[in-house]
Order: structure tokens, then sequence, then C-alpha cells
């Protein structure tokens, strides 16, 4: 102890003096000094020891509501008693390191002789106390360590899963309080926040006082969970207490905690933390929460602030994993390619990989690794362990799917071959059909479908495909799927063959088929089909389509097949349809799509269920014989038919349930008013339009309805008009709610008629159109407002209006303009000769874009007319030869205020070779967050200050621009670097 050892350096020295100096009756008490000092020391380490031992039991104790025993506080209280006499030799030793005169200084020494004898006897004393606590009297448990180690494989060398667990660390550190971590069944979730449980045990600092694991599983049993806590704090577990007295007290010890991390594993459903006992992170602000899910509707439901998904290994990852399992054979010459081929088979998937690797370890004949091959390939769980280890675990996911039909839903899935891209319209059509999903009075809408994909999505069972449009199953899944559909009895067995390189298909294929539901052979080499009737009474869907070389359905082979709903032979080489397809009296879809050779079809008049009939890019040159028939009839496509040069006046119109319609790009086009040959008309179509909700026509050309009569247009939800044009060339018009396209049209030909969609719509695009500047004229001239207009796209339309020509609007034409994109537009040196030709006052101007505007030297002129763009977000100029600035102040002109874009966000710039100023030298903008230059290496200066930099989330460009760049100060550029991501 420090006290004491400063008090034997500050004696020592004097017990000579007193033993020569000072003899009287204190003489042994004085002698025994030096002694009792050493003694002190010694003692005290062990009592000091000792005490907080001691402390931290009772403050264990005390944190789990246990009762302390009052013989410890009594010692406790006692060791408080000695300490200042401790204090106080340590303070009187420090004084007389000096000596002094022995007769002056006897009574003095005889004094500290004697205190620091009756301390050793008061530390010996308290020693002898405590060592009756040995018998557990203070604490009847040991206390709690911050992190126990929990078993389980090291992610060390993926890097992956070293990103994912460096990403939640962060999220930790962060001051994230609840983060989601999730992803599919088996692919590594629960392993990395074990290797997280176990980093955090390892750190040399630790953040939380305790981490606590809890695995809740699919069954959650609230009880099981709180036990699993409790044992972790080492509470006692009473099974007869009820779940909310068991919370209560976890929620007594967890207050005490300063700071705390629970893992909550395996989570299915939302957990009520009040009903677990858990303080919530709101409340308790040294609480932070993780959890694992394979479900993104639970971390949406657990109100997390961050979501992880955990994603599946890289190839490199997937190969040294599946070797470190099956062991050295794997590298065997024989045996790699077949190691590698089934590693493939796995998909990346760490679960798959490992209890595959597992079951071929030390198998070093190649017929074995051939068969389990050939096995994975045909979806079969016949190798040791995947049934029990994979396929059942990932079954947990089906089996957790709530709600009307997403099972079945779910299963269609795995019909499409392996790794393809699902087409969400395609699959919701055969949804559709089946009868899985509720389109109540409009057939055509998607919305039920989209939401059980997106669904699906957060259950993992379903990933995002390309461009949003499309979705596929991770290869895996779609196995579990194919083995749960191979052996199902509610409604949904299924025969899948597809994408397997089939050249034809036996009647073998079809063993115990009148317990098949669904067929699919999509996606082969197959060139003819069993001339023979095949015997699927049960089956609802048949997929035979991207078959290329098949040419003939023979007679014989839809006969068993009665009880068909979707029947799809698109992109096959069929020249005609058997008359037993007459005998499908349930058939809902017809998609025959991509049959180039197909020419005619039988009568379809009896199949009076038909709700969707695809003829794209068909060789048909007439409507089939009969279609009047088909009241049932919601979608008839009939687009790229080439070949269709007539359509029988009436036809369309009594086809009452038809909600939508495509004729484009076909032989065929409708006849306007006047112009009746015998031919369909677009007045004939009229009378359908308060069905329609899609209509997709050629017209022989522009209506020259008035626009009181052409309320019809915003009844249909999505509408595109094509008219025919000089040299071969079609003009076109695109509607999709109350979004208006323009495209290749003479804009003065029908002033009326092109401007009831200016007043009428949200949004305008003007696609190289001519007429442009005669179209804005008339406008002017009638002092036209367009107050519903709030996105003008223009894009390569002639305009004379930079050299001068046209008058100002006397008022502004877009009053609530908020988006204004030109793309190649020639003659214009700045938007301001649009802007001033059209009165725009631009107050509510959000987004300016431009590109390809070469002769465009700056955006806005500023001063009388344009002073500020109070709330402009955004600017993008790209692709301008030659663009200097974009605000010019010209001299003469009110200098506008200071800043000129306020609420400007975004701002990218590229290729622009003669830029240089982006405004005013001193002026910044206060709530710039994302910036990206490109090939702009005149911009030396960025309207960025220490005042405003707080706000930039991103600065892109070339680091050679970076490094160019000029700064008021150097602080500046240092505090931005860590936002600059170089390209």
């Amino acid at each position: 102890m420090e006290v004491v050892a400063a008090a034997v350096g500050a004696l020592v020295t004097t017990t000579s003096e007193l033993l020569c100096s000072c003899v009287s009756s204190k003489t042994n008490t004085t002698f025994n000094l030096h002694s009792n000092l050493a003694a002190v020391e010694e003692e005290m380490k062990s009592l000091t020891d000792r005490i907080k031992e001691v402390k931290r039991e009772t403050e264990a104790a005390d944190k789990e509501g246990k009762e302390i025993r009052a013989q410890v506080e009594t010692w406790l209280k006692d060791v408080e008693t000695l300490q200042p006499r401790v204090n106080a030799i340590q303070e009187q030793m420090v004084n007389n390191k000096r000596p002094s005169r022995c007769f002056l200084n006897c009574r003095k020494r005889y004094r500290a002789s004697r205190e620091v004898e009756e301390t050793l006897k008061e530390i010996k004393r308290l020693l002898l106390v405590a060592a009756s606590f040995d018998s557990g009297v203070v604490y009847l448990t040991p206390v709690p360590r911050a992190v126990e180690c929990i078993p389980g494989p090291s992610i060390q060398g993926q890097t992956t899963a070293s990103k994912k667990l460096d990403e939640i660390r962060k999220a930790l550190d962060d001051g994230f309080k609840r983060i989601g971590i999730w992803g599919l069944g088996g692919v590594g979730k629960t392993t990395l926040v074990k290797n997280l449980n176990n980093q955090l045990g390892e750190a040399s600092t630790q953040p939380f006082g305790i981490v606590i694991w809890a695995t809740v599983s699919k069954n959650l049993v609230i009880k099981n969970v709180q036990k699993q806590i409790a044992e972790r704090l080492n509470l006692e577990v009473k099974m007869e207490e009820s779940v909310q007295r068991m919370a209560s007290r976890l929620y007594e010890r967890l207050k005490k905690e300063e700071k705390f991390l629970l893992i909550l594993d395996d989570v299915w459903a939302k957990i009520d933390l009040d009903t677990l006992g858990v303080p919530v992170p709101e409340v308790h602000k040294g609480c932070k929460i993780i959890l694992t899910s394979r479900l993104m509707e639970v971390c949406r439901t657990m109100t997390t602030d961050l979501d992880i998904k955990v994603e599946v290994l890289n190839d490199v990852e997937a190969w040294q994993l599946f070797c470190q399992k099956a062991g050295d054979v794997a590298d065997l010459e024989e045996i790699k390619p077949l190691a590698e081929a089934i590693v493939k088979e796995c998909c990346r998937l760490p679960l798959a990989i490992i209890t595959v690797g597992a079951a071929m370890r030390k198998k070093t004949k190649v017929e074995l690794w051939r068969h389990a091959l050939k096995e994975l390939q045909r979806s079969v769980p016949s190798i040791g362990g995947i049934e029990d280890e994979v396929y059942k675990p990932l079954k947990l996911s089906y089996d957790s799917l709530e709600g009307n039909n997403i099972k079945s839903c779910f299963l269609y899935c795995c019909l499409f071959p392996e790794d393809c891209e699902i087409g969400i319209e395609n699959l919701v059509q055969y949804w559709r059909a089946e009868g899985l999903i509720d389109v109540g009075q409009n057939w055509a809408n998607m919305d039920e479908g989209i939401s059980l994909i997106e669904n699906l999505k957060d259950s993992c069972l379903l990933e995002e495909g390309l461009y949003g449009i499309h979705v596929k199953m991770h290869d895996v899944v779609r196995d579990v799927a194919i083995w749960i559909s191979s052996s199902s009895e509610d409604g949904c067995k299924s025969l899948v063959r597809s994408g397997i390189g089939l050249s034809e298909i036996s009647a073998e294929e079809f063993s115990n088929s009148n317990s098949l539901d669904r067929v699919s052979f999509m996606h082969n080499n197959i060139t003819r089909l069993p001339d023979c009737m095949i015997q699927c009474s049960k089956a609802s869907t048949l997929l035979l389509q991207d078959n290329k070389a098949l040419d003939t359905v023979p007679e014989k082979f839809l006969q068993g097949f009665e009880a068909l709903k979707v029947l799809d032979l698109s992109s096959t080489s069929i020249r005609s349809l058997p008359h037993s397809l007459l005998q499908l009296r349930d058939l809902r879809v017809l998609l025959l799509c991509d049959c180039r050779n197909l020419e005619e079809l039988p009568s379809l008049g009896t199949l009076t269920k038909l709700r969707e009939l695809d003829l794209e890019n068909t060789g048909i040159a007439n409507l089939p014989r009969g279609i009047e028939n088909l009241s049932e009839l919601r979608i008839l496509n009939l687009a790229d038919t080439e070949k269709l040069k007539s359509i029988q006046p009436g036809i369309i119109s009594k086809l009452s349930c038809l909600e939508s319609l495509s004729v484009l790009r076909s032989g065929f086009r409708f006849r306007l008013k006047g112009e009746e040959d015998g031919q369909a008309t677009f007045e004939e179509l009229k009378s359908s339009f308060n069905r329609l909700h899609y209509l997709s026509i050629s017209l022989n050309g522009i209506p020259r309805d008035k626009a009181e009569d052409l309320s019809w247009i915003y009844r249909i939800s999505n509408l595109q008009l094509r008219f025919p044009q000089p040299k071969g060339r079609s003009s076109q018009l695109t509607i999709k709610k109350k979004r208006c396209s323009f495209e290749l049209l003479n804009l003065s030909s029908s002033q009326e008629w092109i401007g009831w969609f200016w007043g009428n719509s949200s949004s305008l695009e003007l696609i190289e159109c001519t007429g442009l500047d005669e179209m804005l004229e008339d406008f002017i001239e009638s002092d036209a407002s367009f107050a519903g207009l709030k996105s003008l796209v223009i894009v390569n339309c002639p305009t004379s209006l930079g050299q001068g020509g046209g008058c100002a609007a006397r008022c502004d034409l877009l009053p609530n303009l908020e988006k204004f994109h030109l793309y190649g537009m020639k003659n214009l040196n700045s938007i301001s000769e649009l802007a001033g030709h059209l009165g725009l006052r631009v107050n509510s101007l959000k987004s300016i874009e431009v590109e390809f505007c070469h002769q465009m030297k700056y955006l806005l002129s500023c001063g009388d007319f344009i002073q500020t763009l109070p709330n402009l977000e955004e600017i993008k100029v790209h692709n301008c030869e030659n663009f200097e600035e974009l605000f010019n102040n010209e001299s003469g002109q009110n200098i506008s205020p200071d800043p000129m874009v306020p609420k400007l966000r975004i701002l990218q710039l590229a290729n622009l070779p003669k830029f240089k100023t982006l405004c005013r030298y001193e002026e910044t903008w206060p709530c710039l967050e994302q910036v990206d230059v490109w090939r702009c290496k005149g911009l030396r200066r960025l309207p960025l200050t220490n005042q405003n930099a707080g706000t930039i989330k991103e600065i892109k460009g070339k680091s050679k621009w970076w490094d160019a760049l000029e700064w008021d100060d150097d602080q500046t550029k240092s505090s931005l670097l860590p936002f600059f991501h170089p390209q």
C-alpha cells in the first residue's frame, strides 16, 4: 500500500535516533515501529484486495435484489472508519521525512508508533472477520462475466462475413439502438452474431456491462426466453412464476445495468419487450438490441433503426468452406471438377455447403461424387444430412408463411428453371388464372400480386431480380420448394422438369400423373410431345414455353388435361393448335406469344371461361373465329402482329369484360370517324372506355376531338396511341396516370387537342416533336395557364427562341412547375430564354436538368426577372460543350440574394470543358448534400465553408480535381475529406 510504503521510507531513517535519544517506558513500542510498519504494509495489501472483492460481490448481490448480511455491512463500515486513520499516518509520515532533534520529537514518535501498532491490530481483525465470508454468506452465486463465449464456427478469412461484422460493430459504435440482421435460412446470421459476441468478449475495453444471448426459435414461448435472460443474469428461475412476475424481476435487474446488449437470435414474430421484461432503448439509454431473423417484416415490427441483410458467400469463400468440410479429397484431380460442380449447386449457401461437404468427406470413389451431383441437380435430398440439416430448416420459412394462398404462390415459383429471372407480370398472370389472388373487379390489377411478392422477398424466399420487374429464387430454396411440391398433399403437387435440356418427353415422366396439380417442361429443347393421352385430370397448369423447336401439339396430348387453367406455349415453333384445345372448358389463360409460325387457331368460341389471350408476335392474319363469344375475356394482346390486316367492326365491342387491349405495331390500324371501310373504328372503341384500363393501339391519324370530348382519356389508366408519319415513321402519345408523352408529333397540327393535355396532365414529355414554337405562341396569345402541370421534359424539339423569336407571355404559363428538363435543345443560350418566353417565375421549381444542349452557356440570367430559385433542390448539367457558369449576372441587373439556391441539395456536373463558375465568390449553399463533378477541369471552387460543410454527405470526382480545388482554409478541406469518394 502506498501509505505504508511512504511511512516506511520516512520512519526507517529515524529508528536509530529514537533508540539512542528517547529512553523511557515507551521504548518497546517505539523499537517495534519498523517491524510494525512492514507488517501493516503487507497486511494492508491483503485487506485492500479483500475490500475490492467484497464490494464487487455486494454490488452484484444488490443488483439482483439479494439481502446483504448485517455482519458484512458492519465490516464495510469498519473498513470506511479505518481509511482516515491510514490516511493520517500517510500525512504524518510525509511531513516527518526530514530528521529532527530527538528531544523535541520523542513524544511525537511514540504516538506515531502507537498509532501504527493499533492500526495493525485493526487490519488483522478485519481480515479475520472477512475470512468468514468465504462460506458464501455474501453472494450465493458467482458474478456473471460481461461476455460469455459461445462456441461456433469462425468467420476468419471470409471477406463477405467479416465486412458484415465490421458493419455491425460500427453500427453499435454509431449509436444505433435496435439492429436487425436478416437473410435467408442457412446463410450464416447466427454464426455472424456469435462471432460478434465472442469478439466483444476479446475487446480490451468492454463497451457493455453484460452481453445477453437468447435463442427465440419459431414457436415463441416468452417464458423460455425469459429463462435464458434470467440464467445469464444469475437470477433465480422459478418455473411456477408467471410471465408478468418474471418480467418485473428482469426489468428491475436490467435497470441496474448501466450498459447492456441483448441478442435475440432466430426471431420469427414480433416480441413485446415490455412483456419480456426488457427496458426499451428509448427509456434505458444504455440498452441495445440485436435480433436475427429470416423475415424483414420482423425487423419492421420490432422497429429496428438499422437493418443489415446477410448475403451468401462469394465463389472463393464457398470453395474454401467446402474444402474445409470435405477435406483434401476435394482437390483430387478426378474429383475436383465434380466437387466444384457440387459447390455450384449449393449456390454459395453456407448451410448447404457445410452439410454436403461433411457428407462427402473422405469419399474417394468418383462414382459417389458423380451420383451426389446428379441427385443435387434433380433436387433429390438423398445425400446424407441434406434433408434434416438443410431442407427441413429451410422449410420452416415456408411453414411460417401466413395469408391466403401465399404458400401455393411460393411453390409456383419453382416451376421456373434454376437461376431464372421470373417476370413479375408473368408470375402474377399465372396466379390470377389459378385463382390464387383476388383481383376483384379489375382482372389486370397487380396490387395483391405485388404485395405477395414483397412478402416472399421479405421472408427471403424470393430475391430481387433485374430492373425491379423480375424476381428470382435462390437455387437451394428452389430445391426445397421442388422437394415440398413433389410430395405435397395440399393441392400443389408438381412435376418440374424445366431448364434441364430435355429433347423429348416420355410417357414415363407422367407416372402417378393423376395426382399432379402443375406440370412444367419450360426452357428445354423438346422437339415433340407424346402422341398419346396423358392422364393429368387434376393439373391446372401446363408450361411448355421456350421449347424453340417444338412445332406440333398432338391431338391426343391435351385430352387428359381437362382441368387446365393455364396453358403456355409461348416461344415455340407451333404452326397450329389441335381441336382438343377446345375441350379445355376451364382454361383461363392461353399464352402463345412469340409463336411466329402460328398463322391460325381453331374456333375459340367454346372457351367461355378464357380471361387472357396472348397472340403477340404471332403470324395470324385474322382474329380467331368465335372470339366474340369470349364474354369473360379481360386481356387481349395482339401487339406486333404484322400480318394482321383486318378486325371486323363490332367484335371488340362485344367483348363486354375487356380491360386491356394491345394492337400496337400491328398490321392493323383503327380507322377514324369518316373513314369507315368495313373495319373496326376508334369511335367503336370509345364505347369500351368505361371498363378499359389499358389501351395500346395504332390509329390511321390524329383524332380531331374537341377539348370537351376528351374526358374519356383519363378514364384509362394506361393509354398508348400511335399515328403514322411520312417516311414510314410513327408518332406516339403515351399516358399513364396523368403522365403524358408525345413522340415525333407535329404539335401545331392539332393545337386544341394537344392543348387539352397541357391543361390536364401533371407530367408532360415532348420527344422529337416539331411545331413547338407555334404551339407556345398560340398558348401565349390565349393567355393560357396550366396550373396542374408539375413536370416538363423537352427532348430534341427544334426551336428558334434562342435567336430572339417569339413574344413573351404576360403571365406565368406554368406557375406550379417543379421539374424542368431539357435534352438536345439547339439554339438556346440559357433556360432564361425559354422561361422568359413562357413567363416562368420558377418559384416552385425543384429540379433542373440539362443535357446535350451544346449552345447553352449558362442556366439562368439573374436580375429583375429571376432573382432567386427559392425551392430548387437539384441541378444536373451534362455534356454541354459551351457551358460556362450556372447563373449569369449581367451588367445593369439587380444582384440576386445570397444564396441564389438556398435549398439546393444535389449538384451534378459532367463533361463541361468550358465550365468555370458555380456562383459568386463568397456565396455559400447551406443545404448542399451531394456533389458529383466529372471532367470539369475549370471548376476550382465549391460553395462550401466551415459553416455549411456539415450538411455534406458525399462528394464524387477524380482525385486530381479534388487536389486542385481552392479553399478559404485548410480546415474546410480536411473536414470534407471523409466525404470525398474518388472514382
